[in-house]
């Protein structure tokens, strides 16, 4: 076969073309002694562009990781490029830069996966039997309410909780043979739903109790999508009124509260007093030097009588990119080993303490009864027990 006239142009420029992507990757191919081709190929079967690959690889380079490819399975190499990725952004002054953020915020949710993927988060139960002594449950009794409990006691043979109570701290005159229907979040792991008979009404430990029947037929109902850390952090408590940005920041103390954990897709925190699901609430404190602000709903709560205090679950709405991301580097240790600064919540927490006569635990349970008076009727909201 032949080629003439004005093909033969075209031909030449592919024939370059081809070898200089030829030369291209033989050469990039063992630089460094690394299969970079190998490198790209991955990166692009875990959804990564070439240029974001490409960052990546000079990352590895940076941080002179002996197997870059490691980085798409091994936790602690992609720790060690998102850290000096974390690092060179602070340097470089690049927080400002979109693509920047986004970039981080996909290596971020990659991390996420990597951790959720390690084989003992797979390790869910089976049955009643492995359910540890002082788990938490939701009971339901069909046609008369839902009812908060605890396992008291995990034996082979049966299993005892605590007597049932409700948000009133009242109970069912008679337990025995009601069938029951048991919810409960194993940390770390997932939801559970199962369905049983109480036995008897006894004590257990020195605990009013229910004796109930064990049960193989465990439902595995739910994964958790984020990754949560323990905090301790003081944070200041906000109710969100309709029309308002969902992330402005606040510059007057709130009620004063404790940030009991948090993720990227929401937090708990400890308050004084009652409080009631469905409520939509702000959560400002610091973290890295930066001021944060999650906003949400409270989707569940427990109260513990004995201290007139409730942890209040909240589910987080869509966070800005740069706000994630800070979660995130604090989930995962990135953020930076120096003293953080409380910036403003320090001095606003001293002006708290000297607020006058109307405490603010007082001032907050006052606008929330005077939110619930002047709203429209509730509709439903749905409370889960993710605890």
């Amino acid at each position: 076969m032949y080629i003439w006239g004005e093909d033969l142009p075209i031909v030449i420029v592919v024939a370059a073309a081809l070898g200089a992507g030829i030369y291209y990757f033989s050469r990039s191919k063992w630089e460094g002694g690394k299969n970079w081709v190998t490198f790209f190929a991955k990166g692009k079967e875990e959804g990564f562009s070439y240029k974001e690959t490409e960052i990546l690889r000079n990352l590895a380079l940076q941080c002179n990781l002996d197997d870059p490819i490691a980085l798409f399975w091994s936790q602690d190499q992609l720790d060690v490029c998102i850290r000096a990725m974390v690092r060179g952004i602070k340097i470089s002054g690049e927080n400002e830069e979109q693509g920047t953020h986004d970039l981080l915020s996909k290596l971020y949710d990659y991390r996420k996966k990597v951790e959720m993927d390690k084989p003992r988060n797979k390790n869910g139960i089976i049955n009643t039997r492995q359910i540890s002594e002082g788990q938490v449950l939701r009971v339901l009794v069909t046609g008369t309410g839902v009812f908060r409990s605890q396992v008291v006691k995990n034996s082979s043979q049966y299993m005892s909780i605590s007597r049932p109570v409700n948000n009133k701290n009242s109970s069912m005159s008679d337990w025995q043979g009601v069938r029951i229907s048991v919810y409960f979040w194993r940390e770390n792991d997932a939801g559970y739903v199962f369905d049983s008979d109480v036995d008897d009404e006894i004590f257990s430990k020195g605990i009013s109790s229910l004796k109930i029947a064990h049960s193989d037929s465990l439902f595995r109902t739910q994964k958790r999508k984020s990754i949560r850390i323990k905090m301790n952090k003081a944070a200041f408590l906000y109710l969100v009124h309709e029309g308002e940005p969902p992330h402005r920041l606040e510059t007057v103390p709130g009620l004063k509260c404790f940030l009991e954990d948090i993720s990227d897709t929401g937090c708990a925190v400890t308050v004084g007093g009652k409080a009631d699901s469905g409520l939509r609430v702000k959560v400002q404190f610091s973290l890295d030097s930066a001021p944060i602000c999650i906003t949400g709903t409270v989707r569940s709560l427990s109260y513990r009588e004995d201290t007139n205090r409730s942890i209040l679950h909240i589910e987080a709405e869509n966070l800005p990119v740069e706000t994630r991301n800070r979660i995130l580097a604090e989930v995962f240790g990135m953020a930076s080993d120096g003293e953080e600064e409380e910036l403003p919540f320090r001095v606003l927490d001293e002006e708290a303490a000297n607020i006058g006569a109307q405490s603010p635990v007082h001032a907050f349970h006052e606008a929330v009864n005077s939110i619930e008076n002047n709203a429209p009727a509730n509709n439903g909201t749905r409370e889960t027990a993710d605890m």
